[in-house]
């Protein structure tokens, strides 16, 4: 299981995966904006409780996306602090949802995948063909690889069957920790183990260059991701929501 320090490490090596273009630091909290619409990359990561009252620091986050033309978001997990900022929000019209499971593994196993994987420092064209998803606009696909491809320590993986780009994938290393992100396999070539072995390379590169555990986030209603990930070893360690005004107004 993770404690509040491995908590509040996974989301700062998040953030260091998927940098924002605008990092605030604001008593404790965390206040990123990004283009596009990544919403890690896009609320607040409220860290540690700091000293100033709890309203106080929801009026400046506010005005600061207001600033930033963006609909304010707060990640609010169990260890979000201070203590009872879920009830504040929601007293102020915000209301939760994207519901995020947190997983994590250790590295120790993490073996090389036998498979013609490719592994690079930055997406080629046939990994950003398979990431844009058929409902994702070209233009907002770019801005998504864009901040991906800012990440700290980011490789990105694709693996090839009879020359065709079946699936991908891309993992940071930020201090003990890799992060998973960008993971997608081609509509006709799933259930057949092929992001499995994406991730285990991705992993297995990440141990080398000196992470010693994993983390990756998905919806938790992405079953058949979660299933996944559990056949690969990651485990539920805490979830999250993104709690945003149900006013767009706000």
């Amino acid at each position: 299981m993770i404690d509040a320090a491995g908590a509040d490490a996974i989301e700062r090596a998040t953030l260091a995966a998927l940098p924002p273009r605008v990092l605030q630091c604001d008593d404790g909290w965390l206040l990123c904006a990004n283009e596009g619409v990544v919403s890690r990359a896009n609320s607040v990561a409220p860290l540690t409780g700091g000293v100033d009252p709890l309203e106080a620091k929801i009026d400046r986050a506010l005005v600061f996306y207001r600033h930033q033309g963006l609909r304010p978001a707060f990640r609010v997990s169990p260890y979000a602090q201070p203590a009872g900022l879920a009830p504040a929000l929601a007293a102020r019209g915000f209301a939760p949802g994207m519901t995020t499971l947190v997983m994590t593994r250790p590295l120790a196993n993490a073996e090389p995948e036998d498979a013609p994987i490719t592994l690079s420092s930055a997406p080629d064209a046939a990994w950003r063909a398979l990431f844009i998803a058929p409902d994702v606009s070209a233009a907002e696909a770019d801005l998504r690889i864009s901040t991906l491809s800012r990440g700290q320590g980011t490789r990105f993986a694709r693996l090839g069957k009879e020359g065709e780009v079946v699936a991908i994938g891309a993992a940071s290393v930020s201090g003990d920790w890799a992060g998973v992100h960008g993971m997608r396999t081609l509509a006709a070539h799933r259930s057949l183990g092929h992001g499995a072995k994406v991730l285990s390379r991705l992993l297995s590169d990440a141990r080398e260059r000196g992470a010693c555990k994993a983390f990756l986030q998905v919806e938790e209603d992405n079953t058949g991701a979660v299933r996944l990930y559990e056949r690969l070893g990651f485990l539920r360690a805490y979830r999250y929501d993104y709690w945003r005004p149900v006013q767009p107004s706000l």
